[in-house]
């Protein structure tokens, strides 16, 4: 078993940016791939971004060249960097790890 928890979300205007952190309570080497996955009030959860140990990235195509996902397994902690924020990714971010695991997510508003 593993604990997920999210931090940085909050309220930025548009075109800010945040940093999110998603700590684990162990060794995240071993959970392979991470990610970060949204979900806007009346939508479904999306996938934004995930990052294998290796370090290959992939990303959804409404935040590539804005978003950067990475991580640092000697911390156990994945990253998400959000610049040029748009009000459009106003969501509850989830942190995730391969085998299903999920943090509680973290409200990222963005106001226009």
């Amino acid at each position: 078993q593993v604990q997920l928890v999210e931090s940085g979300g909050g309220l930025v205007q548009a075109g800010g940016s945040l940093r999110l952190s998603c700590a684990a309570s162990r060794s995240i080497f071993s959970l392979n791939v991470m990610g970060w996955y949204r979900q806007a009030p009346g939508k479904q959860r999306e996938e934004v971004a995930t990052i294998s140990n290796g370090g290959s990235t992939n990303y959804a195509d409404s935040v590539k060249g804005r978003f950067t996902i990475s991580r640092n397994n000697a911390k156990n902690t994945v990253y998400l960097q959000m610049n040029s924020l748009k009000p459009e990714d106003t969501a509850v971010y989830y942190c995730w790890a391969l085998r299903g695991y999920w943090g509680q997510g973290t409200q990222v508003t963005v106001s226009s």
